[in-house]
């Protein structure tokens, strides 16, 4: 029996709901564009101006972003001994210093601190840019440190490196050419899914980079055909329901295995490729396991009812458990 809703169908659906229009994307990263440049000139005329550099950063600058996504990422780098610790100063100090420096550019309105980052608003566009402070002591590779809070809520330090990150993903666009993106961008796409139908207070977690990261270890392992889009969410929903994502994700591309935690650190283990201590699932319950596993089950079960449905307008149905009612065949 062929397959009512094939490759193509979904392919279709990605190029028309899921994905971010090349040339929205090429708009939006110039105006970033804008941001770095008048900053990297503010830094050169001020020779001790505590802000470094701008990188692009986030799932635009990965190919990964979503058509629904609303804001961009960058990462400002500033010198750690001249900002302070603390995370709500870091962000208003950021804040200001970014009010200097774009000062002729923007209105000092136009740039107000949040709770993790500052925004910064282009008011012609309605484009908006967060900007995530990177404490930085000069590492070649972008090394630096985010601070965050850990499941106590307390402070603490994160190493991450913007450029390394932006490395690993086009290492495996590199091998996978346009299709392992695409395959990560619908499940980021069906995460979104998830998101809208939670109820209140019960929010659905699974953060960009962590499936990211689950797709990399996929085709890393070779566990996954992310060149049939039908196959390749066939497999990444089995592997979840399959580990019930009890199994250690993790990579050697920056450090070697034995620089990883010996015991377990959470609930779901997935651990970031510059950093072997940062477990990206470290703020992750049991419960916030068990509801991915249960609603990859779910669209597993869609997919396999699918294959064997009898007319196009069943297997369209099954299929939107998966991608949304917006989904047609």
């Amino acid at each position: 029996m062929s397959p009512k809703v094939t490759h193509a169908d979904v392919a279709e659906f990605a190029g028309r709901a899921v994905n971010l229009p090349r040339e929205v994307a090429i708009a939006k990263r110039q105006q970033v564009n804008t941001l770095r440049s008048r900053l990297k000139t503010h830094i050169a005329d001020n020779p001790g101006f505590s802000l470094v550099k701008m990188l692009h950063a986030g799932s635009v600058a990965k190919g990964t972003a979503l058509r629904s996504v609303n804001d961009f990422d960058v990462a400002i780098y500033v010198e750690r001994d001249d900002a302070p610790v603390e995370e709500a100063k870091l962000v208003e100090w950021t804040a200001d210093r970014l009010r200097e420096a774009y000062r002729g550019l923007l209105d000092p309105s136009q740039i107000t601190p949040g709770t993790h980052c500052v925004n910064v608003h282009f008011k012609s566009t309605g484009t908006e840019v967060d900007v995530v402070p990177v404490l930085y002591e000069g590492d070649p590779d972008d090394r630096g440190y985010l601070i965050a809070k850990d499941a106590a809520d307390r402070t603490e330090w994160l190493l991450t490196s913007v450029r390394l990150h932006l490395d690993f993903i086009q290492a495996r666009k590199n091998v996978c050419k346009d299709d392992w993106a695409q395959v990560v961008r619908l499940v980021k796409w069906w995460v979104r899914e998830q998101r809208m139908t939670s109820g209140p207070g019960d929010e659905f977690r699974f953060k960009s980079f962590m499936v990211e990261l689950l797709c990399a270890h996929l085709l890393d392992s070779s566990r996954v055909d992310f060149t049939d889009y039908v196959t390749a969410l066939d497999g990444v929903f089995d592997y979840i329901v399959r580990t019930e994502l009890r199994e250690r994700i993790a990579f050697d591309t920056y450090y070697p295995a034995s620089d990883l935690p010996a015991e377990r650190v959470g609930e779901i283990e997935i651990f970031d490729p510059v950093n072997p201590k940062n477990n990206t699932a470290r703020l992750y319950e049991e419960r916030d396991r068990v509801r991915i596993v249960e609603a990859a089950e779910a669209a597993l079960d869609a997919i396999t009812e699918a294959r064997y449905a009898t007319t196009k307008e069943q297997a369209v149905k099954c299929w939107q458990v998966v991608l949304g009612s917006r989904f047609r065949g």
